[in-house]
C-alpha cells in the first residue's frame, strides 16, 4: 500500500479526531485490521518523521529518503500487527511503531554503512540504535545546528567532533534519555516504556542528564559553547 493507501483507508474513526484511549483503539485494531492501522499510522506521521530526522545518518541524505524509510516501516508493522495484537499486554501504539521504526533505521543502516567496510554490529547499543556513535553524533548535529554565519559554519565541523566527544562521556542511559525527550520529543512515560524503567526513574534520569550536558557544554570547546 502506498503513501495514498495510508491517506485514504478509513475505520470509520475521523482522521481528525484525537487517538482514542488504548482499549479503544485496540479494539478498533482488532476489529480492522490493517486498514485502521493505516488511519492511526497517518495521524502519527509527523512524531515518527521527527525520530527519522533525528535518528537517520546524515551520510544517508541523497540515498534514503524520509518517506520510503515511514512506508517501510508501516509495511513492517502490518506484517506484526496480529502478533501486536496477540499480547497479553501490548503497549501503547506509538510505543510499538517507534520499535518497529527503530527496527527499519537498523536496517537501513545495516545495508549502506556495510558497503564501507564499517561493523555495523559493533554501533548497535542497548537501545537499538548506534550508542555511543549513533546517539552523540545525532545530538551533535541537532546541538550545532543553530550555527548559520559564515565563520560558524567554518567552525561547524570541528563544533560536530567536539560535541560528539564530549556527549560520548555521558552515561549512556542517561544520553538515551535526552534524545528521547528532546530530540524525539517523547513524552516521560513514553520515554519510560522505550528503556523499560519506571516514570519516576526516567523523569529523574532526565533532569540529571540535562545537568550533566549543562555541565558539558560549558566546558572550553574549539568552537562556540552549546546554549
Amino acid at each position: 500500500m502506498g503513501d495514498g493507501g495510508l491517506a485514504k483507508a478509513s475505520i470509520g474513526f475521523p482522521m481528525s479526531e484525537p487517538i482514542p484511549d488504548p482499549l479503544r483503539l485496540l479494539e478498533h485494531l482488532r476489529q480492522e485490521g490493517q486498514q485502521g492501522l493505516a488511519v492511526y499510522f497517518q495521524q502519527l506521521r509527523q512524531r515518527l518523521a521527527r525520530i527519522v530526522a533525528f535518528r537517520l545518518d546524515r551520510r544517508l541524505g541523497g540515498r534514503v529518503s524520509e518517506s520510503d524509510v515511514l512506508q517501510e516501516t508501516y509495511v513492517r508493522a502490518a506484517k506484526r500487527l496480529d502478533h501486536y495484537l496477540d499480547q497479553a499486554e501490548p503497549p501503547p501504539l506509538f510505543v510499538w511503531l517507534r520499535m518497529e521504526l527503530q527496527q527499519q533505521l537498523i536496517d537501513i543502516h545495516r545495508a549502506h554503512l556495510a558497503t564501507e567496510k564499517r561493523d555495523v554490529r559493533k554501533e548497535i547499543g542497548m537501545f537499538g540504535f548506534a550508542d555511543p556513535n549513533g546517539t552523540s553524533r545525532a545530538m551533535a548535529y541537532e546541538l550545532s545546528a543553530h550555527m548559520t554565519s559564515p565563520s560558524q559554519l567554518l567552525r561547524r565541523a570541528e563544533q560536530l567532533a567536539w560535541l560528539e566527544s564530549a556527549l560520548n562521556q555521558m552515561n549512556d542511559l542517561d544520553r538515551e534519555v535526552i534524545a528521547l525527550r528532546h530530540f524525539e520529543e517523547l513524552s516521560n512515560e513514553e520515554t519510560a516504556q522505550v528503556l523499560q524503567i519506571s516514570p519516576d526513574a526516567s523523569s529523574k534520569r532526565y533532569l540529571r542528564a540535562l545537568k550533566r550536558l549543562k555541565e558539558i557544554s560549558t566546558k572550553s570547546n574549539p568552537s562556540d559553547s552549546v546554549q
